[in-house]
C-alpha cells in the first residue's frame, strides 16, 4: 500500500506517519527529515535546499523527484510525508510508481487552521546538544528555554519563526493545496481533522487504512 500524507506544516503528518509505519511495518519516507539531514551534513543537495527552506519556500521539483527516486523501496508499504507538494511532483510520482507497476492507494489530508499551525510551530524548541524537543505551551521545559536533560540552551529552528511559518503557509495554500483537487479527482482522497489529540487522529487513520487493506 502506498499512502501520501497531505496538509500544511505543523498538521502532524510526520508524527502520524511514524506511528503508522511502526504499527504496520511500512517504510516512512519523510522528505523533511531527509532534507534536514542533508543540510546538517552539508551535501550538495543540502546546500541548495537550505536556501529555499530558510526562506520558507518549496525545494524545486527536480531536486525532490531525484531524492524520492533514490530512496523509494521495493516491495513494501510506504507512507510518504512531505511529498508531493505540487501537482507536477504528484504527476512525476505517478509516473515513477507506474514504471514499478504500483500506484498511490490513498492520499490523506490532515486538515487544520492556519492559526493552530502557527501556535504549534512557533512554540517548538529543540536542544542542539541531546536532540530533545519541547513546546513552550504544550510540553515546556522545567526552566525557561533550557533543556531538562542536559541544561543546554534551547533553540528555535529558523523555519519555525512566525514570519517564516506564515510564508510557508502562504506557499502551501498557493502551491500545495491544488493537490487536494488532484487526488480528489482520482477518488482516493481521505480528510482527517488534524486539530484533535494525536491518538484520536491516529485511530481514525488506522481504521481507514485497515478498511482499504481489506
Amino acid at each position: 500500500m502506498i499512502l501520501v500524507f497531505l496538509g500544511p506544516p505543523g498538521a502532524g503528518k510526520g508524527t502520524q506517519a511514524k506511528k503508522l509505519a511502526e504499527d504496520k511495518g511500512f517504510v516512512h519516507i519523510s522528505t523533511g527529515d531527509i532534507l534536514r539531514d542533508a543540510v546538517r551534513k552539508g551535501t550538495p543537495l543540502g546546500k541548495k535546499a537550505k536556501e529555499y527552506m530558510e526562506r520558507g519556500e518549496l525545494v524545486p521539483d527536480d531536486l525532490m523527484v531525484a531524492l524520492i527516486e533514490e530512496v523509494f523501496p521495493e516491495g513494501r508499504g510506504v507512507v510518504i510525508d512531505g511529498f508531493p507538494r505540487t501537482v507536477p511532483q504528484a504527476e512525476a510520482l505517478d509516473r515513477m510508481l507506474s514504471k514499478r507497476g504500483i500506484r498511490v492507494d490513498r492520499a490523506v489530508l490532515f486538515d487544520i487552521s492556519d492559526e493552530e499551525v502557527i501556535t504549534r510551530l512557533t512554540g517548538r524548541r529543540s536542544c542542539p546538544n541531546c536532540g530533545a524537543v519541547y513546546h513552550m505551551k504544550f510540553n515546556p521545559p522545567r526552566r525557561d528555554e533550557v533543556c531538562n536533560r542536559c541544561g543546554t540552551k534551547l533553540l528555535q529552528r529558523e523555519d519555525d519563526r512566525e514570519e517564516v511559518v506564515r510564508r510557508r503557509l502562504k506557499v502551501y495554500r498557493e502551491q500545495t493545496a491544488p493537490l487536494v483537487d488532484y487526488y480528489r479527482s482520482k477518488g482516493i482522497l481521505i480528510t482527517l481533522d488534524a486539530s484533535r489529540p494525536i491518538e484520536e487522529v491516529y485511530q481514525d487513520l488506522k481504521r481507514l487504512v485497515d478498511e482499504k487493506g481489506n
